[in-house]
């Protein structure tokens, strides 16, 4: 891995964060395919992973945070309020990785696939690709994604922390978090997350059955089952 001092930095909130041209060029497009509230819980998630890096140097030591950026500016691409990025038929989480994958391969070459020196951040081969991938179809999976490599157990803490708040456990507290929120603030991050989970369980809702979605169908979804859809129906009860 590259020094860390090898690569431009900028500071977000009072947080020292990557700034190759990539990371520029992700934030950007993160804007275009997300609204307000979605824009700023991405450009949050981001900002706790930061932190939990600041407070555990051997963890920063070990993560790629040109990974970890991308990884979580785009973890909610599959989410695109355009519907660009919206598939019909697989989950969120899958459109988002994929999304990401493609961003990467067509812009790296003009962005990022650089040495390391210069501010352009380092070579994207396809291992790098594949983490960005997976952080970003596990993020919301923490039963997988806390056993996989250290840039996907980050952002599925940065992202779990923008909804639960502050995690001392992993050195973020309270004063840190709320100088992000002063940048960054929650408008109606439960409300607008509830609309959005019931719209992919109207509108795709084979995507949903048996995930962390299923729950906001059953809660809220009018005539919304995943009987009959479930394992134990394929396998048991068929």
């Amino acid at each position: 891995m590259e020094a860390k001092h090898s690569v431009p930095r900028r500071t977000i909130a009072g947080i020292s964060v990557i700034d190759t041209p990539l990371v520029r060029a992700a934030q950007q497009y993160a804007r275009e395919h997300g609204n307000d509230e979605l824009y700023k819980h991405v450009m949050r998630s981001w900002l706790w992973g930061v932190l939990v890096l600041q407070h555990n140097s051997t963890l920063a030591a070990s993560v790629d945070e040109e990974v970890h950026a991308l990884a979580a500016l785009f973890h909610d691409l599959g989410l695109d309020p355009t519907g660009e990025l919206v598939s019909t038929d697989r989950r969120f989480e899958v459109d988002g990785a994929i999304a990401a994958r493609e961003f990467i391969r067509t812009h790296a070459h003009s962005y990022g696939n650089g040495s390391g020196r210069g501010g352009r951040g380092r070579r994207w081969d396809e291992r790098r690709v594949q983490l960005v991938w997976d952080a970003i179809a596990l993020h919301s999976e923490q039963r997988i994604a806390l056993f996989k490599e250290d840039e996907v157990v980050l952002l599925s803490h940065g992202v779990v922390m923008d909804f639960t708040g502050p995690n001392p456990a992993l050195g973020v507290e309270q004063g840190e978090y709320d100088a992000v929120l002063e940048e960054f603030p929650k408008v109606n991050l439960t409300g607008g997350w509830v609309e959005t989970m019931q719209w992919l369980c109207r509108t795709k809702p084979a995507t949903t059955y048996e995930t962390f979605m299923q729950g906001y169908g059953d809660e809220y979804v009018p005539g919304y089952s995943a009987v009959g859809h479930r394992m134990v129906d394929r396998i048991v009860l068929g």
